[in-house]
């Protein structure tokens, strides 16, 4: 496999893009949004230029890790793609009709893959007519420090297909685990109902935001406490995928807690809306900016 095309330029997608080209695969980035493919390859140029600030890389290898990446808004340029990797946002029509759609436009041997953190693969798989090429590839953020690829195996994706993620895994230097497909598979079946009775805690009153986040970081070890965990993936994620886990499990200990809810139906999404757990508006770094040449 040489040539990968990933779906979607957002935080995952162009953290995915990067990973592959630093490790010499000709990457195709595609995104229907132009300004999303222009943030995206923003972000993966600030990302290389504070890894050449650490000595991690140098220039030239940014410029090759840069010659390594097209970027595209058409979807047909998939179709000579030996791996797919979709990294769309986190909703089961959306998914659907795109796999539908790479089915037909891509090659039969082509491995399509997806980036979910919840949503069934043995139901995308199925709107497939290569149910065995079809594989979870649900990549830790930010993508290019963590190391973790959780290769998540539909009920019908072949030995083979399992076989060639893990090792194409192990090319970018990620450790690649398999997992069955149940809902919220490993990672976000034990970290999202922690998140989530985290987030009660708070509405119930037993502690503040930032108490709860320290006893979980002095105490149990954490470098980052749950609530701040869930700003920085997002609120709407976070609902999305207990949402996910309370309907496939009809269990609930995976309901939302209203807290949750009440702020995604407001838009306090944490990091990426500037306000959730905590405050990240420009006025709030710039107190903090301040704070520190007192």
């Amino acid at each position: 496999m040489k040539k990968i095309s990933i779906i979607g330029a957002g935080t995952m997608g162009n953290g995915i893009a990067q990973v592959f080209a630093m490790n010499n695969y000709h990457v195709n980035l595609i995104d229907l949004n132009s300004n999303s493919l222009s943030k995206g390859i923003n972000s993966i140029m600030t990302n290389l230029d504070r890894m050449i600030k650490r000595d991690i890389i140098s220039s030239d290898q940014k410029r090759a890790t840069l010659d390594n990446i097209i970027t595209t808004m058409e979807i047909n340029s998939a179709e000579s793609s030996d791996l797919v990797i979709e990294a769309v946002t986190e909703n089961i029509e959306i998914k659907l009709k795109l796999f539908k759609q790479l089915d037909q436009i891509c090659s039969k041997e082509t491995i399509l893959a997806t980036n979910t953190s919840s949503i069934s693969i043995t139901e995308i798989a199925a709107s497939t007519n290569r149910p065995e090429k079809v594989i979870g590839m649900h990549f830790m953020n930010p993508v290019p420090i963590m190391k973790l690829i959780e290769v998540i195996r539909g009920r019908k994706t072949s030995d083979e297909t399992t076989k060639s993620i893990i090792g194409i895994s192990e090319t970018i230097k990620k450790i690649a685990i398999e997992v069955n497909d149940y809902p919220g598979f490993i990672a976000n079946r034990i970290l999202l109902p922690m998140i989530n009775e985290a987030i009660e805690a708070l509405n119930t009153g037993v502690a503040e935001v930032s108490n709860i986040d320290s006893i979980m970081k002095i105490g149990m070890g954490y470098p980052m406490g749950p609530l701040q965990l869930a700003d920085f993936i997002g609120l709407d994620v976070c609902l999305s995928i207990l949402e996910v886990m309370y309907k496939g499990f009809k269990d609930s200990k995976y309901a939302p807690s209203e807290l949750l809810v009440n702020m995604v139906k407001s838009g306090k999404l944490g990091v990426k809306s500037g306000e959730g757990f905590y405050d990240y508006s420009e006025s709030k770094k710039a107190e903090l900016v301040a704070k520190q040449f007192k």
